[in-house]
C-alpha cells in the first residue's frame, strides 16, 4: 500500500512555497498536519538530501525551498519518497507447483511496473507551484 510519506512530504513543501521567504520550523510545519515535529524533521532530511530545502537553526531556524516551487514537479516529489509503488505480495511464498502459484509473482511486477509508469506520466506535468495554487 502506498504509505502517508508522499502526502507528508507534498503538505511539507506546500507550506514552504506558501512562504517562500521565511524558514518554518518544524513544530509549526507538524502543527499543520496534527503529526510529531519528529516525522516533519525525518522528510525534511530527505528533502535536504535531494537539494530541495534548506535549512538552518537556532531562534530563527527553520526551512525553507531550496530551489523555484516551478521547477519541481510531483514526479520529482514521488519519486524522492518512493523507489516504486507495489500494493504487496503475500505473505507466505506460492506454491511453486501449482499454475497460479509459480507465476503469480512474476505478474504482479509487470502490473506493478505498468502502474508506475502511469503515476510518473501523471505526476510529471504538474509542478508543485501548480498543485499549490489550489489553496
Amino acid at each position: 500500500m502506498i504509505p502517508g510519506k508522499f502526502a507528508i512530504t507534498l503538505h511539507i513543501l506546500t507550506l514552504l512555497t506558501k512562504s517562500p521567504d521565511e524558514f518554518l520550523s518544524s513544530e509549526y510545519i507538524a502543527g499543520s498536519m496534527n503529526i510529531n515535529p519528529v516525522l516533519v524533521r525525518k522528510e525534511i532530511g530527505n528533502l535536504k538530501k535531494h537539494n530541495v530545502v534548506e535549512s538552518r537553526e537556532g531562534k530563527f531556524g527553520g526551512t525553507r525551498l531550496a530551489k523555484p516551487a516551478a521547477a519541481i514537479s510531483l514526479e520529482d516529489i514521488f519519486n524522492m519518497t518512493f523507489n516504486s509503488v507495489s500494493l504487496g505480495y503475500s505473505k507466505n511464498d506460492p506454491n511453486p507447483d501449482c499454475p497460479v502459484g509459480k507465476k503469480i509473482n512474476e505478474n504482479l511486477d509487470v502490473l506493478y511496473k505498468s502502474i508506475n509508469t502511469k503515476i510518473c506520466k501523471q505526476l510529471k506535468d504538474i509542478s508543485l507551484l501548480q498543485f499549490t495554487s489550489n489553496f
